[in-house]
């Protein structure tokens, strides 16, 4: 008897232990306020269920670090994260990329921008650092790529400045939250990117002609999806193939990512995606030692051999 209810147990354990490994939350970065994410990201989760049969769940944070670090505590087993948090996905989360976004007009990437209310006398980049002292900043958040790596490096670090001394005063926000800052007059000038901009103008459009941009980046590569790398392989399998063949044809899964973000699909990708935003990383870092007053010219050189050993690796 006690044999039968030691193995019944048993079978219940693993019945258990099974199906919780089913049991998927799917982490999405907070770009814009958490109802908007939901709405646009839903259809898609309750897709990837059926088709699938994981049990799959929508993870929302406050804040970019919230969704690295519950994939860093098992709370996040896969997401859509921007390349600059994906990066520390990866090196701190026990992360890899497995999938890339695709453009629904075929381009291969997005721009960081500096916005500015349309009736601000502030027209280009040279005249929002000239006259930094005197404006209140948005910044985007500390692990955003386009709100906060790609303009501290290429709008400030470039030309020598800190935007945190470089403002009045300083704020961090979601793209969402920036955007209606600016065309508010909350803020004199904000970071944000091409494609929030683009759903500001469906979604407020009477916001978004308040909006004028002074500064666009480089092309940065669009956004990677990341999965737990101790996932189970089979567990992988399902959710790679799910991924790479959706919205292939089927007319209503093409609305639903248009609506995300005017995507076309989803296409195979790996950590060598992330690249160039290491490079980016490494070279704020290396301006910064380089700049940095309070460092001796021995600690200066130190430091900058360390940065130019890790950009060499990389090269």
């Amino acid at each position: 008897m006690i044999k039968k209810l030691c193995a019944a147990l048993a079978i219940g354990l693993c019945m258990t232990t099974g199906a919780f490994a089913q049991d998927i939350n799917f982490g999405i970065i907070s770009t814009e306020a958490t109802q908007n994410l939901k709405q646009d990201w839903q259809p898609l989760i309750d897709d990837m269920s059926r088709q699938t049969g994981l049990k799959v769940t929508a993870f929302f944070a406050p804040d970019y670090a919230g969704i690295i670090e519950g994939m860093r505590f098992n709370k996040v087993h896969l997401g859509w994260f921007g390349n600059k948090s994906a990066m520390e996905a990866v090196d701190r989360a026990g992360g890899e990329v497995f999938a890339q976004m695709v453009n629904a007009d075929g381009t291969q990437g997005y721009y960081s921008h500096l916005i500015v209310h349309k009736d601000s006398p502030l027209n280009t980049l040279d005249d929002v650092l000239k006259n930094g002292k005197s404006l209140s900043f948005g910044n985007g958040d500390p692990n955003s790529t386009s709100g906060f790596l790609v303009p501290s490096y290429y709008a400030f670090a470039q030309n020598k400045v800190d935007a945190k001394s470089l403002f009045k005063l300083t704020r961090s926000a979601n793209h969402e939250t920036n955007a209606l800052a600016v065309a508010n007059k909350q803020v004199d000038v904000a970071t944000n990117n091409s494609e929030n901009l683009e759903k500001v103008k469906e979604r407020s459009p009477e916001k978004f002609k308040e909006i004028k941009i002074v500064w666009t980046s480089p092309l940065i590569p669009l956004d990677p999806l990341v999965m737990r790398r101790d996932l189970p392989e089979a567990t992988k399998a399902k959710i790679k193939n799910f991924f790479y063949n959706y919205a292939k044809t089927d007319a209503r899964e093409k609305e639903i990512i248009m609506k995300i973000s005017k995507l076309s699909g989803f296409k195979e990708s790996s950590d060598k995606q992330l690249v160039p935003i290491r490079q980016l990383d490494l070279f704020g870092q290396r301006t910064k030692v380089e700049a940095d007053a309070a460092l001796s010219d021995s600690d200066k050189k130190t430091r900058m051999a360390e940065i130019d050993k890790k950009l060499s690796a990389l090269n």
